[in-house]
């Protein structure tokens, strides 16, 4: 598919559905909306879906890697070696994220996007873009045809997992120097000034944040990416891993599957896929706001409303796999409570 024919794949939400489990949920033995955001994510994903027989028991976490050539600029606390070391653990297992899915009954998939050098596990698929983008502080990170394929790749792999039976999607991501490119980009869609957007990532010195800043600074007057073009501003200032999981929030639209946004950087992904197509936000469910001084910001773009506020900084997917037990309890009083009228209680009506 090319990105046009995956835009104009993409329909609005089934409001319908969305009624029927907003009644469902009326008509359970408990005061209205006492669940609150369970509630609201639950007749979310009926309108995904297009059912009020919401089911999520099948689910998967994108993690896409990639790497920053913005690292030169010293932005970051450790080097671009970590991206392909901690990418590889994740295909043994041996990651917070897949800690964390296992608890969940989440499948993690790592993607090697654009990692700087070649991964080995059975585990990762290979889907490499380039190795590694170029410093976007010296010009474009990237070619425009290259962000393009990199979109392209995350739809793919979104819709293979559906294909698969995969009925609820988280993003993560895995990448040194990538809340550098998210705050660039974040800069650039929401006309502020890099300095308000941009924060220590995974520990930053004092000193190091203000490299950080200046970086995005030169990034965004030499490229001058335009705002109303969102290939122009990711090719320019982005960077693969985002591109890839813009797709993945298009391909789970595409295939009416609900994904769930982790932090900053996720969030910036789907704010790249929500300005190539705005009707894909229908399909987007919120998880956590990150401690990134700009996460609210973008959440608050993408009118997400997160679950969690527990200050988690560490990328990966663990905000999107930390929520998928809340959605599960909610999903198990939705199905499983009786009804008003089952036990002889008089309904409790909407207050005026």
């Amino acid at each position: 598919m090319t990105l046009e024919e995956v835009v104009r794949s993409i329909t609005p939400a089934d409001q319908n559905a969305a009624a029927q489990a907003k009644a469902r949920w009326d008509s359970i033995a408990k005061p209205l909306g006492s669940l609150g955001a369970l509630e609201s994510a639950v007749i979310r994903m009926a309108a995904i879906t297009g059912t009020p027989n919401v089911d999520i028991s099948k689910r998967a976490v994108v993690v896409m890697c990639a790497d920053n050539g913005v690292v030169a600029d010293g932005v970051t606390q450790t080097g671009q070696e970590v991206t392909a070391i901690v990418a590889e653990n994740m295909s043994t297992g041996d990651t917070s994220v897949c800690a964390m899915g296992r608890a969940a009954g989440v499948e993690i998939v790592p993607v090697d996007i654009g990692v700087a050098t070649p991964l080995h596990g059975e585990r990762i698929l290979q889907r490499n873009i380039r190795r590694g983008t170029a410093n976007l502080s010296q010009g474009p990170a990237m070619t425009r045809e290259e962000a393009e394929r990199a979109v392209l790749v995350g739809v793919e792999v979104a819709r293979e997992l559906c294909d698969g039976g995969v009925k609820l999607l988280g993003t993560g991501e895995m990448g040194i120097g990538n809340t550098t490119t998210s705050s660039a980009v974040a800069a650039v869609f929401l006309n502020k000034e890099p300095e308000v957007m941009t924060g220590r990532g995974a520990g930053l010195s004092s000193e190091g944040l203000v490299r950080k800043i200046h970086a995005i600074e030169r990034g965004i007057a030499v490229n001058q990416p335009d705002p109303s073009d969102p290939i122009d501003v990711l090719h320019k200032v982005g960077g693969l891993d985002l591109a890839g999981l813009a797709g993945v929030f298009l391909g789970g639209a595409i295939c009416h599957v609900p994904v769930l946004v982790d932090g900053f950087i996720s969030s910036v992904a789907a704010l790249i896929a929500v300005r190539i197509c705005p009707t894909c936000k229908d399909y987007m469910l919120g998880s956590h706001a990150s401690d990134e001084p700009a996460s609210k910001l973008v959440l608050g773009e993408l009118g997400l409303e997160p679950f969690l506020y527990a200050g988690m900084r560490l990328g990966e997917g663990t905000g999107a796999v930390a929520v998928m037990p809340l959605l599960d309890m909610g999903l198990a009083v939705y199905r499983e409570m009786a009804t008003f009228e089952a036990v002889d209680i008089e309904a409790y009506q909407p207050l005026s």
